[in-house]
């Protein structure tokens, strides 16, 4: 079979039959519903409550958010100044070999249509 293989542990279990696969996710199933018990049990917390609890979690979230944006800096892979210079200069010209294309062809059809103006209005 193609593709890529799901990180989630359930997924790696046969489907269905019986065996170490059904048994772990029967005990999956179980937590599961526990856990929505446990969850349905507890008082529902207010709005204010909520933000409150929001607005305590922001400096972690803010220096999770921080942590991650750095790890991920780290992998980046950054062009050489060789690299920047010699890509500066093909898109300098490129832009100015393709100006002088349009700058002359539009100055091509611009006479000829005039030409053409002229050519019908006599």
């Amino acid at each position: 079979m193609w593709g890529f293989e799901s990180l989630l542990p359930c997924q790696f279990f046969a489907a269905g039959g019986s065996g170490k696969g059904s048994r772990a996710i029967g005990r999956m199933t179980q937590a599961a519903k526990l856990s929505n018990e446990e969850a349905s049990r507890g008082s529902e917390p207010s709005a204010v409550g909520e933000f409150f609890h929001r607005l305590g979690q922001y400096p972690r979230r803010l220096r999770e958010f921080f942590h991650e944006v750095r790890v991920e800096m780290l992998k980046v892979n950054w062009p050489t100044r060789q690299d920047v210079v010699s890509t500066t200069m093909v898109v300098i010209v490129t832009v100015t070999f393709f100006g002088i294309f349009f700058a002359l062809t539009d100055g091509i059809f611009s006479r000829a249509f005039t030409w053409l103006i002229d050519y019908v209005k006599h």
